[in-house]
């Protein structure tokens, strides 16, 4: 018996009638949580640079996978095994430069390819090739996936230029629905410039996610020294005003380069 195998007789265990109660307890809905945060995990797990931490979480999101093919197992819908074979012939058949008539292309074309294999294959009226982006992504992912996928088949903006131009274009509407005063069209226009500037990051070959993420952990940096500084003096930010703050700030971005 391998390693794999073994991990799935343990979960078949776990969920047998004498295994784990809180097991035995989980359905597909009640670990929808753990599967994201699992993997959110194992993105930290990546960011930090330690291997043994990224085997650990890695293994945590394998049992996710497992976990949820043994439920669908026990209702006699799938198990792991099927889960596996397809995920196999997937790969086989959107990657025909491989396995079927050896050529090289691009990392960029191997990406169009797949959208255009999935196209075909389809099978399916009415199919939409943004079909694949899970409506749960968060927003600025979402954003970023939706215009991955369109711009495989060339609809985009060819000059990262071009987007900064539609970036000022999208914030002069903004501010005219602004001084306008109408709530629902500032939204709508709010909405029109963040999508730009997600798609100004694609073109970039910079993650939103990422740098909005470091920009708030910049942030949060700062505004902790702020309230350090200010412990120091035997004040809370209770006792302080914007412009001592103000100045702490400058400090911070001084100090904390």
């Amino acid at each position: 018996m391998n390693r794999f195998e073994r991990l799935i007789r343990v979960m078949a265990r776990l969920r047998s009638p004498d295994g784990c109660p809180w097991d035995l307890k989980q359905d597909h809905q009640s670990l929808k949580p753990y599967l994201i945060e699992e993997a959110y995990e194992v993105i930290e797990a990546i960011d930090s640079g330690d291997d043994q931490k990224l085997k650990e979480e890695l293994g945590d999101l394998l049992l996710q996978i497992v976990f949820h093919a043994r439920l669908a197992e026990e209702k006699g819908r799938f198990d792991i095994w099927g889960v596996a074979e397809g995920i196999c012939e997937k790969l086989i058949a959107r990657h025909p430069h491989v396995f079927e008539k050896r050529r090289k292309i691009t990392p960029e074309e191997v990406l169009q390819n797949w959208e255009h294999i999935k196209l075909a294959n389809s099978g399916r009226k009415g199919y939409s090739v943004l079909e694949g982006v899970p409506k749960s992504l968060p927003a600025l992912l979402k954003a970023y996936r939706v215009q991955e996928k369109v711009a495989r088949f060339d609809f985009d903006w060819e000059r990262a230029e071009e987007v900064f131009e539609k970036i000022k274009e999208e914030v002069g509407e903004l501010e005219r629905s602004f001084h306008e005063g109408e709530k629902r069209k500032v939204k709508d226009e709010l909405g029109d410039v963040l999508f730009s500037l997600v798609n100004l990051c694609r073109h970039l070959g910079l993650s939103p996610e990422e740098a909005l993420n470091s920009t708030t952990e910049k942030f949060k940096r700062r505004f902790e020294y702020i309230e350090n500084r200010l412990r120091e003096k035997g004040k809370t930010l209770s006792d302080s005003n914007l412009e001592e703050m103000d100045r702490l700030w400058e400090e911070a971005k001084e100090r904390l380069k």
